[in-house]
């Protein structure tokens, strides 16, 4: 709504399931500046301001694991449960080395809580750790569970706008209301 305000323009919320849904409409001339992970795949067609916002990822774990820290999940026989196309799965699949990534059949939150809970064959659920810490305070499915300390990285959050029609001369105006915000 600020940025609307200092544009004089009305603002249009366009709704999306999740941030691997905006990334993919970024090329369809649906919305013009977004709030989602700066990711390098998503470099590709979002021009990202300078984050606002850094969130760790980390992984939750079945509460009688051995795994203390998120430095310990990546071993050969590891399975590991990712919401498919969030950003810290697209690091994951890009630097997991031993262990086996799992992605949802479809991306959200939600799916990766529930395939981790229903296989029962998974060693950790891979996400933000604001949102790991709520599954265990309020989700009684996930009573004992535990996030591990560390983090495998972190997720930048930014402003975008599509690399397409000049959106991308928009990015140092986008720049300057990022950092009059963060500043405020």
């Amino acid at each position: 709504a600020a940025l609307a305000a200092r544009l004089d323009v009305p603002l249009q919320l366009v709704e999306y399931e999740n941030p691997g849904l905006l990334a993919d409409a970024a090329g369809h001339d649906e919305w013009d500046v977004g709030l989602i992970g700066a990711e390098p795949a998503r470099a590709e067609t979002i021009a990202f301001t300078q984050h606002y916002a850094e969130i760790e990822a980390t992984y939750l774990v079945p509460g009688g694991s051995s795994l203390r820290c998120a430095s310990d999940v990546d071993f050969p026989s590891s399975r590991v449960v990712v919401s498919k196309r969030a950003a810290y799965a697209l690091w994951l699949e890009a630097n997991l080395r031993n262990a086996t990534l799992q992605p949802t059949a479809e991306p959200g939150l939600a799916a990766s809580a529930d395939l981790f809970l229903a296989a029962g064959r998974f060693d950790a659920l891979a996400g933000l750790r604001p949102w790991l810490l709520g599954l265990v305070e309020t989700d009684p499915r996930f009573a004992g569970a535990r996030v591990l300390d560390g983090r495998f990285t972190t997720v930048n959050q930014a402003v975008g706008t599509p690399r397409r029609d000049g959106h991308e001369e928009a990015v140092p105006f986008l720049e300057s209301f990022v950092a009059d915000a963060v500043a405020s």
